[in-house]
């Protein structure tokens, strides 16, 4: 199990992660925050980045917030590193 703290910055132009944000990384996120829209679009990009199904990646903190800590079961935590730093 592996866990990554974003920033997410919804309604932008696309989903993709933008840097990071001091211990967090920025993820723009093309869906808008209405209706848990933004949290379903950020459970999406992180199983794909993670090559998880989206069942096997939950927001464990502030559903409401910006600042998301992400839980993602099936990978270690060496692996999720070692993509998350692979992005463009």
């Amino acid at each position: 199990m592996a866990r990554v703290a974003v920033k997410v910055h919804p309604r932008a132009r696309r989903s993709a992660l933008a840097g990071r944000f001091g211990e967090a990384y920025k993820l723009d996120l093309a869906a808008h925050p209405v209706d848990g829209r933004a949290n379903d679009e950020c459970i999406s990009f992180c199983a794909r980045l993670a090559g998880v199904p989206r069942g096997r990646v939950r927001i464990v903190t502030d559903l409401t917030s910006r600042t998301k800590l992400i839980e993602i079961d099936g990978i270690t935590q060496e692996e999720l590193d070692k993509r998350l730093s692979d992005q463009p």
